[in-house]
């Protein structure tokens, strides 16, 4: 396979642990060819769309060459992979647009950007009522003080972050609600997301993956520092893979069933306790823990599926 990987900066990837590069390398193994890109590489000149992108290769040391840019048609991979994080902002919106009219013109790209776009992350939990825990969206400060006085523990989150920044946990008694209240609604005018506080947090955030429709057999729970409320790595949590339990497996399989049909190849799950928290799908992670610590290599697992799915 000849593949395309949209990515941050090169040498901004933490190397030991990025999902992205474990992903290439695992297709370079198995004799595929890599090309990387940047989110600022695409470009509609009239109604065609282009891409300045070039190869990449690693080396026995782990060190990687590349080649230098050139301008080609996204329909020339066999596959597309849209690896960039969040924050999804205007310029992400304005890649999936792009993508999606490269996709048009018969380039295959994963995940599909309509649901990329489609499917907020914290949004999507929505979508699957069942799995959910008690929540709002809003910007109204009053019903999020309703909401706190209902349920006593909340935890507040902005729509469009990553690797849990902006996340706080309010109870009654804090002396900080409307402060933190103001800068995360800024005097609302921002939506945010608003979720009761699952006490199971403190045995992890499970991130669940999900390939092609199927989840791993292994979660990776993130359990927070001590002081810390939040378990993402990001923020100083320990992974811990675990096998699925019966209530994960149901959340997973019933989810992945509905990811598949809108063209969600690889997508992170994060449940706590029997609760669906969030549906990751723009750069999920979690593959080089899972890998280290189980029999199940995901990186392999993805590329595999890949296989069968451009057979």
């Amino acid at each position: 396979m000849k593949l395309l990987f949209i990515l941050d900066p090169l040498d901004a990837l933490v190397t030991y642990k990025d999902t992205s590069l474990a992903i290439m390398r695992a297709a370079q193994v198995r004799g595929h060819t890599l090309w990387v890109c940047g989110q600022h590489d695409w470009q509609l000149q009239h109604e065609v769309v282009t891409v300045d992108a070039q190869t990449f290769a690693f080396n026995a040391d782990g060190s990687w060459k590349t080649s230098d840019k050139s301008s080609v048609s996204p329909a020339d991979f066999d596959a597309v992979l849209m690896r960039k994080d969040p924050p999804f902002n205007n310029e992400y919106l304005y890649s999936t647009y792009l993508l999606e009219l490269a996709q048009q013109q018969g380039a295959r790209i994963i995940n599909d950007p309509a649901s990329i776009r489609g499917w907020n992350e914290k949004l999507s939990v929505a979508r699957f009522p069942q799995f959910a825990p008690p929540f709002i969206v809003t910007s109204q400060q009053d019903k999020i003080l309703a909401f706190l006085a209902e349920h006593g523990d909340i935890i507040v989150k902005p729509l469009d972050g990553m690797g849990g920044s902006g996340i706080f946990r309010l109870r009654k008694d804090d002396p900080n609600i409307y402060a933190i209240l103001e800068t995360l609604t800024q005097f609302q005018t921002q939506t945010i997301m608003v979720q009761r506080y699952i006490p199971d947090i403190v045995k992890g955030d499970k991130r669940i993956l999900i390939i092609n429709g199927e989840p791993l057999p292994y979660a990776l729970a993130r359990i927070p520092k001590t002081g810390e409320t939040r378990g993402n790595l990001a923020a100083g949590g320990k992974g811990v893979a675990q096998p699925l339990s019966t209530r994960d497996q149901e959340i997973a399989i019933t989810v992945g069933k509905t990811l598949k049909q809108h063209g969600l190849f690889l997508v992170g799950l994060d449940v706590i306790g029997d609760y669906l928290t969030e549906v990751n799908v723009t750069s999920p992670t979690g593959m080089v823990e899972i890998a280290a610590q189980t029999d199940c290599d995901p990186a392999i697992v993805m590329v595999e599926a890949l296989e069968k799915l451009v057979a």
